[in-house]
């Protein structure tokens, strides 16, 4: 099902064992990325038309700005050091020589995860925080096992982020072990990290979550876990060397209630561990080597309410036992071998908010399954064989605020009957199939903040229709039907912060200038186009503008960064580049 060259099966998975912006960017500007990128506390100048920043903000960003002309901020309180501090992270002007004014600061938080240049040498600045210190993320720096013996003395911190730290091997951990109230660490995509040296985290009876995502020598470790009663979440996800024994130890930490072990060799044997974990709530089963026969354990879990399943060896046989996992909100069972023999057993979950079903072998049959379900508020039906008849099944929920209907048989004629989902915020029709015709029948859905149309057939005519959707934040129109002319209907969309109009090959230097006044932007995507380093202008107002992909354009990566430095300080990727 679904083209062999879809956008959807060239797209990269989240969990990728490859980093960076570009492997992370797969849709050529992630929004979902984009929001996340930006999600440690920092000053945010981005402020709405007139509105007029405090005067400690404006004093923040001066300072900021200013750093290099003063000798010290020791006299500033903690609080206004802080904002400084994270200011200066935020927009990338904290140097080693700068990071000195920070020294016995009573700084509580540093965020500097991903932060260029930060290596043992850094340490010990960071220590002299002391007992205020509460929270640091060093993930993706230079730190080894040498640098964390600084934080010996830092007795009161809770939160430690090591994530991609490759220098960090089991002497490390020894350094934090006497951390005892840390409540959350993360060593995610560690290497070196064995069962042995996990031994370290024995002490660390106050941990409430822990994240070993990506360790691959871990198996035999998990034992060191069971004194750890107080431990909520364990994120075990692409550790492919755990296996059934190592389940085993779990089964103790009475107080789990969040359990990731995707693309694990656990089975259904393994899964028989948890029956005892009362609170559990969410578990990610994504991709291990489990059957419909789990079920019958998970059924034992009375606070299951998020089971992902996808890619996992389900099939028909056996899921009539779904029917007893009365509490789910959240079921993910995409790319597995269900049909819609599968679907009459979800009828009793009631509880139902969440539905994946993505590239399933189910239909309109099943659909009518699905119709009782009131709480539902996502459903996810890409690449299966739903096709316009079955939608009417979906009529009466109410409740539905996000359907992704890309790569079906849904036709124009078919999204009549969606009409009436007034709480419909995200709707995903990238499909061939569907022209002008189906947006028009679209336009009673005016809460709408996400619509793609990647694939679909939209000319200049259809766009006529978007000016019923003003409070559209998403758009993506990329079929190749667009001019100038049908830009000129996107331009009104005041709310819009991700635009993809790429693929249309026939969109020129006038494109940009009429988008030039949706200064919410923040991702704009319009490769495959006419569009030249000319008119690079048009975009100077666009200073929210973090993600700007020009592929296969008449522009270079120096047309860009030229506008970068001089009117775009917000942005952080670009194409090409």
């Amino acid at each position: 099902m679904g083209g062999a060259c879809s956008r959807k099966q060239r797209q990269v998975n989240e969990d990728s064992p490859h980093r960076g912006f570009s492997q992370r960017y797969c849709k050529s500007g992630s929004f979902k990325w984009l929001t996340s990128s930006f999600a440690n506390p920092s000053m945010n100048f981005l402020l709405r038309k007139g509105e007029c920043p405090s005067l400690l903000d404006l004093c923040i960003k001066r300072i900021s700005e200013d750093i290099d002309k003063y000798s010290t901020i020791s006299m500033l309180p903690p609080d206004v050091s802080q904002q400084i501090f994270n200011e200066l992270v935020y927009s990338r002007r904290l140097t080693n020589a700068s990071l000195e004014f920070f020294r016995d600061s009573a700084l509580q938080d540093l965020y500097l995860g991903d932060y260029a240049g930060v290596n043992d040498s850094w340490m010990d600045v960071i220590s002299s925080q002391g007992l205020s210190l509460l929270s640091v993320d060093l993930s993706g720096s230079d730190v080894t096992d040498y640098g964390l013996t600084y934080l010996k003395d830092c007795k009161n911190l809770l939160g430690l982020n090591l994530n991609y730290c490759d220098h960090i091997s089991d002497n490390g951990l020894r350094y934090i072990s006497g951390l005892s109230n840390l409540n959350s660490l993360s060593f995610r995509r560690n290497n070196v990290i064995s069962a042995q040296g996990m031994s370290s985290f024995s002490g660390l009876v106050n941990l409430v979550k822990l994240d070993l995502e990506r360790c691959p020598g871990i198996h035999g470790g998990l034992v060191h876990l069971q004194g750890l009663t107080k431990l909520e979440s364990l994120n075990l996800k692409w550790c492919n060397c755990i296996t059934d024994a190592d389940i085993k130890p779990l089964s103790d930490l009475a107080n789990l209630k969040s359990l990731e072990i995707s693309c694990s060799k656990v089975t259904d044997f393994g899964i028989t561990f948890l029956k005892g974990l009362q609170k559990l709530a969410l578990l990610n089963l994504e991709g291990c080597l489990v059957t419909s026969a789990c079920f019958g354990s998970l059924a034992e879990l009375p606070a299951l309410s998020n089971l992902n399943l996808n890619r996992c060896n389900v099939s028909d046989i056996g899921c009539e036992k779904l029917s007893r996992l009365g509490n789910l909100e959240t079921l993910n069972l995409g790319f597995t071998e269900i049909t819609d023999a599968c679907l009459a057993h979800l009828k009793g979950l009631t509880k139902l908010e969440s539905l994946i079903l993505d590239s399933c072998k189910v239909g309109d049959e099943g659909l009518v399954n699905l119709a009782g379900l009131r709480q539902m508020k996502c459903l996810e039906l890409s690449d299966t064989e739903i096709g316009s008849n079955g939608l009417h099944h979906l009529s009466g929920l109410s409740s539905l605020e996000k359907i992704n209907l890309s790569f079906t048989e849904v036709s124009d004629i078919g999204l009549r009957r969606l009409c009436g989902l007034s709480s419909l915020k995200s709707l995903n029709l990238d499909a061939r199939q569907i022209t002008d015709a189906g947006l028009a029948a679209l336009t009673s859905l005016t809460g709408l903040t996400e619509l793609d149309l990647f694939g679909a057939r939209i000319t200049d005519s259809g766009t006529n229709h978007l000016k019923n959707f003003k409070s559209l934040r998403s758009l993506e129109i990329c079929g190749g039907g667009l001019t100038d002319a049908g830009v000129k209907n996107i331009k009104e969309l005041s709310s819009l912060v991700f635009l993809n109009l790429s693929q249309n090959c026939n969109l020129t230097n006038k494109t940009l200038e009429l988008i030039s006044g949706l200064t919410g932007l923040i991702s704009l995507n319009v490769s495959n186009s006419r569009i030249t380093s000319a008119g690079l202008q048009h975009l100077k107002t666009l200073k929210n503008l973090r993600s700007l992909t020009l592929e296969s354009c008449k522009v270079t990566a120096n047309d860009i960064r030229k506008l970068q430095s001089t009117d775009l300080p917000n942005l952080v990727s670009f194409r090409p580049e």
